[in-house]
């Protein structure tokens, strides 16, 4: 792989894509609506597109051709469909960034073969008219039914970092250290997560294995809520303190009713060797506490 086309690559692990592409030499297009900054000044070039408007798409990358193009922000089989049709002739690899929750709410460990993508009915419509889940539901089906060149789809749990734009982890952070309440429906539920660096670092392996079809990606080793919050507490010297009443204010971004798993079996045969859970998760922790005791609590 010597040259990549990243659609995505401005905030959270994108920005750990396109760096990890950049350690090793790849020539790296970043495309962009121009709204996001980012730190890679005259390391990547530039190109600026609507992602989910079809003429902004073509027009941009007309007679363009990379070795592998990733997408991080594909959420419909809309904006499938139009990947589909405006690189048709523009890479023969795509390595699609997609989610845990294509597999809905099963009470297992997932495996690959627990969602298929190549059987799945495509319904096509835009990302602000379906759901998270059937929105990359949907995108895997029309690139694995429709595209012309060989696609991985990348099924990662929630990913956890210091970027992370969502502050899903720094919520409870929060609640935990301003003593207040955190609703959670099942708080001994196990989950996986991975985290930023090796969500990055992961896309990019799977460009140079050129594998195709559908790959789990999770660090070993799972955690029940009750653990996480345990992690919090010695951090901080605070007691969680958790009720199952839910509302808008306390909901925990990450309260699942039961475990919600996935298994990274495939990739570890395939030779990836993954992180431990329990290695980086801690010091991630303890980093956000640090954060927040520099912000006055009121």
């Amino acid at each position: 792989m010597k040259t990549a086309l990243v659609l995505g690559g401005t905030r959270f692990f994108g920005k750990n894509l396109v760096q990890t592409l950049l350690s090793k030499g790849v020539k790296v297009t970043l495309a962009t609506r121009g709204k996001t900054p980012d730190d890679f000044s005259d390391r990547v070039e530039r190109i600026f597109l609507d992602r989910v408007e079809k003429d902004s798409v073509i027009e941009t990358t007309r007679g363009r051709k990379w070795d592998v193009i990733f997408d991080q922000i594909c959420y419909s089989s809309h904006g499938a469909a139009v990947a589909v049709e405006a690189f048709r002739h523009s890479t023969s690899h795509y390595v699609l960034t997609s989610t845990l929750s294509v597999y809905g709410s099963l009470e297992k460990t997932c495996y690959e073969e627990d969602f298929d993508p190549y059987k799945y009915p495509i319904s096509y419509t835009r990302r602000e008219n379906i759901s998270y889940q059937e929105g990359k539901r949907q995108a895997e089906a029309v690139f694995f039914q429709k595209a012309p060149f060989s696609v991985t789809a990348v099924r990662f749990p929630i990913v956890m970092g210091k970027d992370d734009y969502t502050d899903r982890l720094r919520f409870h952070v929060e609640k935990i250290m301003h003593e207040e309440e955190i609703g959670v429906p099942a708080i001994e539920a196990e989950m996986n997560f991975i985290s930023q660096e090796e969500a990055g670092e992961f896309l990019v392996w799977c460009a140079e294995q050129k594998l195709k079809g559908p790959i789990n990606a999770c660090s070993n080793g799972t955690i029940s809520l009750k653990n996480l919050f345990s992690y919090i507490e010695q951090a901080a010297g605070k007691t969680a303190k958790t009720t199952s009443r839910l509302t808008d204010e306390n909901s925990s971004p990450y309260g699942v009713d039961h475990s919600w798993t996935m298994s990274n079996e495939k990739a570890s045969f395939w030779g990836y060797s993954f992180t431990n859970l329990q290695d980086w998760l801690p010091s991630l922790i303890k980093a956000f506490v640090e954060s927040e005791k520099k912000v006055p609590l009121s």
